[in-house]
């Protein structure tokens, strides 16, 4: 499943990596890389970095939205900020996904 917003941008042809982050105007930034060197692992880095956070978060958002009492600051502030971690996840599971082996053998 691809992002609902993938439609805005054209995606790379070969061997590239989608990166966990974005440039200064969103656009989503590619790697060829095979699998190795220094921005991979800091990729693989970020990547696992932002998943924790989310983890985190939805914990904490959980004791916030479970609380009748909670003002709505807060409770603003948890939604934009899982919002931002779904996000990431998203496009974690995006790059993940466009490196799995195709399942007929062929490659792109």
């Amino acid at each position: 499943m691809q992002r609902a917003d993938s439609d805005r941008h054209q995606r790379p042809t070969g061997h590239v990596r989608l990166l966990p982050w974005e440039t200064e105007d969103n656009k989503p930034c590619y790697l060829s890389t095979d699998g190795g060197g220094l921005l991979s692992r800091l990729a693989d880095d970020m990547e696992a970095a932002q998943l924790d956070m989310g983890a985190d978060l939805l914990a904490k958002a959980s004791k916030v939205l479970g609380d009748p009492l909670s003002p709505n600051p807060a409770v603003r502030y948890m939604g934009v900020r899982l919002a931002e971690c779904l996000r990431d996840a998203l496009r974690v599971a995006e790059s993940r996904g466009m490196r799995l082996p195709d399942p007929d053998g062929e490659d792109a």
